[in-house]
């Protein structure tokens, strides 16, 4: 999520920064999280909160805003949050300690309670969560909690009965793109429409990687292209992935490895990186079966296992290009 407008910051800074709102109203994209939160800054008070759902969708932002709006001052601000990513500082010592220590002094005069923000908390061990959720008890009178987390599975069930979850969803492709034009205008880039496609495709809808994206191209161009996006962000485009597979159902191993390696070489992939590229790319593929996709599906969830167990890539990648062109070629 990003400000509808740019702050006067140095021209070094991450534009992640540079654009993240300060206020919930400032707020874009997933609405109905965004209408409870301003009803929770216009109270300026609120239970302990749990935000879930993957990297780049908001939880960071929609936190710091809360917590701006509630205590508006920034020196209050400052003196009454506590920032901490707890895949950093995920041991028990640490919530005894640092935690502990923050949640126990009382908040300033006219502030309505002190704010601990544990960022990445599903890395908490589970004695740490148990030490928590006894902080969390102990001091719910002057302390609130906002946990966020990729995956609320990991956070033990006394924590999650205790907190207000909210669920985060990938952002829509129009939202990323009208975010992306903003951030593009704001920086007084020229992005091109197919530029702007390919940000939004690279982004999965995650507007830290869009907008992270964008500003690796803009270092090297004030023009930001199809190619420049998908060249400075290890990614190939659909297309050449499409062509590798069509490779394998026409012309054998050998051609489609080739073609494969060139695609590797080119936009700079990890073995990892272009099977799971592949497998997104299947989606769109007009010239395979649904048979045909489940098994070549089937094939890359093999590779990508022996890969991220250690595999030799070279030979799990030939392996995973001779099983997908037997499977075309039977098919």
């Amino acid at each position: 999520m990003i400000s509808s407008h740019a702050f006067n910051m140095t021209s070094t800074e991450m534009w992640v920064e540079r654009h993240r709102p300060r206020s919930v109203s400032e707020m874009k994209g997933q609405a109905t999280i965004v209408e409870r939160l301003k009803a929770y800054a216009g109270q300026r008070d609120f239970p302990h909160l749990l935000f879930a759902g993957p990297p780049g969708t908001g939880k960071t932002t929609a936190a710091l805003a809360l917590a701006r709006d509630v205590f508006q001052d920034y020196g209050i601000y400052s003196r009454n949050l506590l920032e901490m990513n707890a895949s950093d500082e995920r041991g028990l010592q640490s919530v005894r300690t640092k935690v502990k220590e923050f949640a126990r002094m009382a908040p300033d005069q006219n502030v309505p309670f002190k704010l601990i923000f544990l960022d990445e908390a599903d890395a908490l061990t589970p004695d740490a969560q148990g030490a928590l959720r006894r902080i969390m008890e102990q001091y719910a009178g002057t302390c609130r909690f906002i946990l966020s987390c990729n995956y609320s599975s990991k956070i033990i069930e006394p924590i999650q009965s205790r907190c207000a979850v909210f669920r985060f969803r990938p952002l829509a492709e129009d939202q990323i793109l009208e975010m992306v034009q903003e951030v593009a205008e704001s920086e007084e880039l020229v992005l091109e429409d197919h530029g702007a496609a390919a940000v939004v495709h690279v982004a999965m809808g995650d507007l830290r990687r869009a907008i992270t994206a964008l500003q690796v191209a803009a270092s090297l161009s004030n023009n930001i292209t199809r190619d420049l996006v998908y060249e400075t962000t290890a990614t190939a485009p659909p297309e050449q992935l499409h062509a590798f597979l069509r490779s394998c159902q026409e012309d054998g191993f050998q051609p489609a490895r080739g073609k494969m390696y060139a695609i590797i070489d080119r936009f700079g992939l990890a073995g990892t990186d272009i099977v799971n590229q592949l497998h997104r790319s299947l989606a769109d593929v007009q010239f395979m079966t649904e048979k045909e996709k489940l098994a070549v599906t089937e094939a890359m969830a093999e590779a990508d296992f022996r890969l991220v167990e250690g595999g030799g890539e070279s030979l799990q990648l030939d392996a995973l290009t001779a099983r997908i062109s037997t499977i075309l070629k039977i098919g």
